[in-house]
């Protein structure tokens, strides 16, 4: 999929109202590219954070539509991260993400999404189960 094919003619993605804009927030650099290519060649306006505090920073300076966060991470992590979301930014859409911890094979999506989580996605994903569901969470 081109950028191009992706996008109607005001640079806006296929099937969406307006510019969504997108916080990508992973401690794993190649984690944070892979989503932020995906999501811009599609249209989307993505911005990065490495952790959940840096991530409040830039919500708080620019809003976005949609949080997909990560939750392992140092700092503040993603269950944390989602909570406070919740609270300060309710009209955010939430997507969990997660390979399993590093030192627990206990699985928190499940737990992500009783506290607040929109939809869950398991690492490693495909760029096109990403994007159909960021469709479905988005207004059109």
């Amino acid at each position: 999929m081109t950028a191009q094919s992706s996008r109607n003619d005001g640079g806006v993605p296929r099937g969406f109202a307006k510019p969504t804009s997108v916080l990508i927030v992973d401690d794993n650099a190649d984690t944070r590219s892979f989503v932020k290519i995906v999501l811009e060649r599609a249209g989307f306006k993505a911005q990065v954070a490495v952790d959940g505090e840096r991530a409040l920073d830039l919500q708080r300076a620019h809003t976005v539509d949609v949080l997909i966060t990560d939750i392992f991470m140092p700092e503040r992590d993603g269950i944390e991260l989602i909570q406070q979301f919740k609270s300060a930014f309710p009209q955010v859409k939430i997507i969990a993400m997660s390979g399993g911890g590093q030192i627990s094979k206990k699985d928190y999506l499940p737990l992500a999404a009783d506290i607040g989580a929109d939809r869950v996605l398991r690492k490693p994903f495909a760029a096109d189960t990403l994007l159909s569901m960021l469709k479905d969470l988005v207004p059109h």
